[in-house]
């Protein structure tokens, strides 16, 4: 009854609209109080959930993306990636995609990634002769390279929820290799639809055009370097880099590009305080409500559910894909990697799946509900820009839906794709 009562609480706390972080307090307060257990108890829990200190490197990583997202960086990357790429036909596409993954590799926040780079590509490729649902689509589905690719906060929420033990460092290096080839894919999927529409191809504006057009580009890709390296290299924590990646941020886009105007600063520090406040709120109650699916054995009882339908690892994995497939259509990222690490980590684990391999496929899993309805807050995001209805972007969008499974599968069945750079670094 208790468990049913903490899942009805939460599901009703999502049906009438209220925040995810509010629908997930209030679910455990009210098991709490159903059980009898002191309500200190579950106040302890959500002040030990927050404070983690690994935790304080998510304000500077979102600080530094919004630094980004209003600092001119997003031009210069568009710009150095349609010189190297756009010759191709339906070059403005891969000039999205690799975009994407230059963009992603600093921001960390695939919505970032969907807002800067939608606005600025989104209109220029309906403006060439693009469909509306093409250029939305390929915004949002390479948009999940932030997500995926260092540094990303989620890896960070990742390791708290896994309880410890899982390097940060390694989570990052283990998303390289898989970012890359997710962002190859979307690649591949955005030239063969390009061709099959009859998309033009831009022309090639010199080798000159492009050497300038990366040293320009060079003073923000130095961001991701230095957070990125500084942990590598074992000189700084993810915290202190996150730290000296956000003031290198401030002095590129203010000292270097002079685009960093007072509005735009204060609208950086607006939304990242508020992004921060949401993501600390969360972390706390959902902190409590693992307490609680521990208490209840929310983990053995699934186990034992699957195992009722198969004991073949292959087909237990593809039963955990998708269920955080169907669970990223409905919910938000950040509270589905906060609930569902618990209770999924310890049976991927119990199959031989590397706890930092399933960080990487949840990252995945859950990327691509960002651009499935109802609550995809990309595909959202990418349909406003474009001015047209999400059910018209998501009529077409199977292609590259298609690629990102592809990926996914093979890194879930593929353990060396996501292991071989953190083996390599160890």
């Amino acid at each position: 009854m208790g468990l049913i009562i903490l899942f009805g609480v939460f599901a009703i706390g999502l049906v009438i609209g209220a925040p995810v972080a509010f629908a997930v307090g209030l679910a455990a307060v009210t098991t709490f109080l159903y059980e009898g257990l002191p309500l200190f108890v579950g106040f302890q829990r959500i002040l030990s959930g927050i404070s983690v200190f690994s935790l304080l490197a998510i304000p500077f990583f979102i600080f530094a993306g919004e630094l980004m997202l209003h600092g001119g960086i997003s031009d210069r990357l568009v710009r150095l990636a349609s010189a190297a790429v756009g010759r191709v036909r339906g070059g403005l596409g891969l000039v999205n995609v690799s975009s994407s993954m230059l963009f992603g590799g600093i921001s960390g926040s695939a919505v970032a990634d969907t807002s800067a780079l939608g606005s600025i590509l989104i209109p220029v490729m309906k403006e060439k002769g693009y469909d509306a649902d093409y250029a939305v689509n390929v915004t949002v589905t390479s948009s999940i390279a932030g997500v995926v690719i260092p540094p990303s906060h989620n890896m960070i929420l990742y390791a708290v929820a896994a309880g410890g033990g899982i390097s940060v460092t390694q989570l990052f290096m283990a998303g390289v290799v898989p970012g890359v080839l997710m962002c190859v894919a979307l690649a591949v999927a955005a030239y063969v639809v390009a061709v099959k529409r009859g998309y033009p191809a831009e022309t090639f504006p010199g080798w000159r055009t492009l050497i300038i057009s990366l040293i320009a580009a060079l003073p923000g890709l130095m961001t991701a370097i230095i957070i990125v390296g500084g942990v590598l290299s074992g000189i700084l924590t993810v915290t202190e880099s996150g730290a000296f990646g956000a003031i290198y941020a401030i002095v590129v886009t203010a000292l270097v590009y002079r685009e960093l105007r007072w509005n735009n600063f204060k609208k950086a520090v607006y939304q990242s305080v508020r992004t921060t406040s949401l993501v600390m709120i969360l972390v706390g109650c959902a902190s409590a409500f693992s307490y609680l699916l521990a208490l209840y054995s929310v983990p053995e009882l699934l186990t034992d559910l699957l195992l009722d339908i198969s004991d073949n690892p292959i087909v237990i994995l593809l039963m955990l894909n998708v269920l955080l497939l169907a669970l990223g259509m409905i919910m938000d990222m950040a509270a589905l990697i906060l609930i569902c690490t618990p209770i999924f980590l310890p049976i991927a684990t119990q199959f031989g799946m590397d706890p930092i391999q399933f960080g990487v496929v949840m990252m995945i899993n859950l990327g691509m509900g960002l651009c499935t309805p109802p609550v995809g807050a990309c595909l959202f995001v990418g349909s406003v820009i474009g001015k047209i209805k999400m059910e018209h972007a998501v009529r077409t969008i199977w292609p590259f839906y298609l690629a990102l499974f592809v990926v996914l599968m093979l890194v879930t069945y593929i353990p060396v794709i996501s292991m071989w750079l953190p083996g390599v670094i160890e």
